[in-house]
């Protein structure tokens, strides 16, 4: 089957390749949260058990933590924005008849900015 000159198919393809972007950011920014709480359950068994000492670098999960956040969040924003541009330049025929265009967009910057909220949240949330 050959893929003419006017096929939605290109605009689905676009768009799965969005989702997939938004996927990957949401398990960089799952692992970043992971992270970031790891030296918080490290303190906690430290003081649960008094043998062992407190980790002496306790922050560096927690900024390692943000950084995995932020980065899937700007996977999730750049990949969002590459979509919209990519979408502008289709032609009309390409685009398919009665499909919200903007729905996974604005699903994907929502979550994007969902994802700013978290870094700024573990930014200044108790150690």
């Amino acid at each position: 089957m050959s893929i003419n000159h006017t096929d939605p198919r290109v605009f689905f393809a676009a768009e799965r390749t969005l989702l997939a972007w938004l996927r990957t950011g949401l398990a960089i920014m799952g692992l970043g949260f992971v992270v970031a709480r790891f030296g918080l359950f490290l303190r906690l068994l430290a003081a649960q058990s008094h043998d062992t000492p407190a980790p002496a670098h306790h922050y560096a999960s927690s900024i390692l933590g943000i950084a995995f956040v932020l980065a899937g969040t700007l996977a999730i924003a750049v990949s969002g924005l590459q979509h919209r541009r990519f979408v502008a330049r289709l032609a009309a025929v390409d685009l398919p008849p009665a499909y919200s265009r903007v729905f996974a967009l604005a699903l994907s910057l929502l979550v994007a900015g969902l994802g700013a909220a978290l870094s700024v949240y573990l930014m200044f949330a108790p150690h």
